[in-house]
């Protein structure tokens, strides 16, 4: 049962990144006309593996709960319990084309959650007494930020007004949160080893937030979209230059933030090939694709070693 005792809630982390993958899949059958094989068997991957760490999180809960309120109220870890609920909502969209109901009760629940943990994350931070400035990460981003996902799904399932107010949350917070970490990277002890992948983190909201922008504008092609999608594409530019660090980096479940930030900026160059057909974002959404799946299939399976071996489930 130890395995269940220290089963860490950042392996949540690992449901964005495979339901972003499945989106990223969705869409490619879309404009690239691949199998929908691919984007479908991803769907029953995610699916199921929401199950098995929703079910296995919840037995902790039931059995090892001094565990979960450790993690609920540390200034870091608290960041990734909004991994499952961004998941939901991701799920929810992935879904949504074979089964709508199913859809909207994931999304509801997703949303929701969201909302409750947005609230009482910023609640933590206005009245807090631990807080310090090497707790901010952009891990951060997940909880508040984290909300830029809702309007994507709330699109299709009628909510214009709901998707603008989650939109709108995760917009302005986005700005705040950036200068808050910038600010600590900056100026303050640069972030520890295990904590470096999240600097990817950094991609996820422009990006993310570009592709809600096209779904609750009707596909406008403005400014506010050219400067979300061109911002996220700085960003990766950044940290590729900064390769050589991350691939020095020993294997963390941290990793995983990896995978999300890319998967949405792999829909997001697809959409932007949508609008200009310019061969080079063409080009670009194909080595995108192919990376982020190459990418995730490496985590997956340098996940499925630590687990195995037990080093996944040791406390910190």
């Amino acid at each position: 049962m130890s395995a269940i005792r220290y089963l860490p809630v950042a392996t949540f982390a690992t449901i964005m990144g495979s339901t972003g993958l499945t989106l990223a899949w969705q869409k490619a059958a879309e404009i690239f006309g691949v199998p929908l094989l691919v984007s479908e068997l991803l769907l029953w991957f995610s699916a199921g593996l929401m199950l098995l760490l929703g079910g296995s999180y919840a037995i902790k809960f039931l059995r090892h709960s001094e565990e979960v309120y450790k993690e609920f109220y540390h200034p870091i870890k608290i960041s990734f319990f909004p991994a499952y609920t961004i998941g939901l909502m991701l799920l929810a969209t992935a879904l949504h084309p074979y089964q709508s109901q199913i859809a909207l009760i994931l999304w509801s629940v997703g949303a929701a959650g969201q909302l409750v943990l947005t609230l009482f994350l910023m609640n933590q931070w206005i009245h807090h007494t631990k807080t310090q400035v090497n707790h901010t990460t952009p891990a951060w981003f997940i909880p508040i930020v984290g909300n830029i996902i809702a309007p994507i799904e709330a699109v299709s399932l009628g909510f214009i007004d709901i998707g603008w107010f989650f939109f709108s949350i995760g917009l302005v917070y986005w700005i705040v949160l950036k200068v808050l970490v910038f600010n600590r990277v900056l100026y303050h002890e640069p972030l520890p080893q295990n904590l470096l992948p999240t600097l990817f983190i950094l991609v996820a909201p422009p990006a993310v937030g570009f592709i809600a922008y096209q779904r609750l504008s009707g596909g406008a092609y403005d400014t506010l979209a050219h400067i979300l999608y061109y911002t996220a594409l700085f960003l990766v530019l950044l940290l590729v230059t900064q390769i050589g660090r991350f691939v020095r980096l020993p294997f963390f479940i941290s990793w995983w933030a990896y995978s999300f930030p890319l998967a949405a900026f792999t829909i997001a160059s697809m959409i932007m090939y949508e609008h200009t057909q310019a061969l080079p974002m063409k080009l670009l959404s194909g080595v995108m694709l192919g990376l982020i799946s190459s990418l995730i299939a490496l985590l997956a399976w340098r996940t499925a070693r630590v687990a195995v071996s037990g080093v996944l489930f040791k406390p910190d």
